[in-house]
């Protein structure tokens, strides 16, 4: 009882067609088979893995999981939040995306047991005969499909909208059919995708399937934390820049970076919520934690235990600021022109005699190289009191 309260409760927005009819379902003892689609478009993220966690609560219950890659439907491009149609992707794009999806997904979901396993909807969806999609087309409505609010954006703005993107949701709800799933586990900003294809189950095979939405991982303006707001925290990303940019998030997104990206009880997090509120913890603390537990989970414990040293006897033994100023760069943009075109510095030439008095720090080391290049996630000090947040 008490697993399937926290399955039900812990990072979940929304259950359709309600909490009840699905707790019932799971106290009666049966299987469900459950899925996630994942578009291969870029780098697997920490936002991915809110969901992925949620799978693996269902598979320890021993469900059937079934992890989805959209090898189809991201050569479409889901329109979901986007006002700008998405750039289409070729094949060996999408190929090279999904390449270490695998091995970054055993770090939550049990890849030894036989209760999970990989799709891919190129398999059905290529397969399909314009009569096939004729009749999936009219198990939806034109008013159903303006729904979407991005869509309605755009017509207010003037933007186009493509007929790819407005029969994504069709190809989408597809998968489940072709699946037979019982139930779909996707962010809440997937919500209309994932009903439309509970609408085509129930026309199409005659019986429910549940939609469960999980919160998303949100900046303090809401945004989700993602490759289109460019703030991401990849999977790839080393213990020390994993590390790091957790460090740099704001004290508001701890309680929810515990809840949906770590194992911490949530009485624990409870604690820690009242704790930070009465001033019986400082909120720097509570983050140090919160990064030595994600980076522990894609890294192991030990990578933790020497991000956090690393972090701490650069930042904290350096009396850096809790809040720094933060500029996005491209990996191998040197710093000279970094600074200058930032108006950091007034020129390349201030930059050189900087160099030269060693009052410029990169990483609590004094540079001597005038052409020193940004390759990872970096902290700045230039003269005494300033300091800049470098993030690639």
């Amino acid at each position: 009882m008490d697993k399937i309260e926290q399955l039900l409760t812990r990072g979940v927005e929304k259950i359709y067609p309600s909490k009840a009819e699905l707790k019932k379902v799971l106290l009666s003892g049966g299987k469900m088979r459950i899925y996630n689609g994942i578009d291969p478009t870029g780098k697997l993220h920490l936002g991915h893995t809110v969901v992925l966690k949620k799978l693996r609560q269902f598979q320890d219950l021993g469900h059937e999981i079934i992890v989805l890659i959209g090898d189809f439907t991201a050569r479409i491009g889901d329109p979901t939040d986007k006002l700008a149609t998405r750039k289409k992707l070729a094949r060996e794009e999408i190929k090279r995306n999904e390449a270490d999806y695998k091995t970054h997904i055993a770090k939550i979901l049990d890849l030894n047991k036989a209760n999970v396993r990989f799709l891919h909807n190129e398999e059905w969806t290529n397969k399909l005969k314009p009569e096939d999609m004729l009749e999936l087309a009219s198990c939806f409505t034109v008013s159903q499909l303006l729904e979407r609010d991005m869509f309605q954006e755009r017509l207010k703005s003037g933007k186009q909208i493509y007929v790819h993107e407005f029969i994504y949701p069709i190809f989408q709800a597809y998968d489940s059919v072709a699946m037979g799933v019982d139930m779909e586990i996707g962010g809440n900003d997937q919500t209309f995708n994932m009903l439309a294809g509970r609408d085509l189950v129930k026309k199409l095979l005659n019986k429910e399937k549940f939609v469960l939405t999980t919160k998303l991982l949100t900046d303090p303006t809401k945004k989700k934390m993602g490759k289109t707001e460019g703030n991401t925290i990849n999977l790839d990303d080393n213990p020390e820049d994993m590390f790091g940019k957790i460090m740099s998030w704001p004290d508001t997104m701890i309680i929810s970076g515990f809840e949906l990206c770590t194992d911490v009880p949530m009485d624990v997090l409870r604690q820690k919520e009242k704790d930070m509120k009465f001033e019986k913890l400082n909120p720097r603390d509570a983050k140090t934690k919160l990064a030595y537990e994600i980076v522990k989970i894609y890294h192991g414990e030990e990578e933790a235990g020497r991000a956090q040293e690393n972090f701490m006897k650069i930042f904290q033994k350096k009396e850096i600021p809790d809040k720094i100023e933060e500029i996005k760069v491209k990996t191998g943009d040197k710093l000279a022109d970094i600074l200058v075109q930032k108006n950091i510095i007034p020129s390349k030439s201030e930059f050189r005699r900087l160099v030269k008095n060693k009052a410029i720090d990169v990483d609590g080391r004094a540079i001597e190289d005038i052409d020193y290049v940004i390759k990872k996630v970096t902290v700045v000090k230039i003269g005494k009191k300033k300091f800049i947040r470098i993030a690639v």
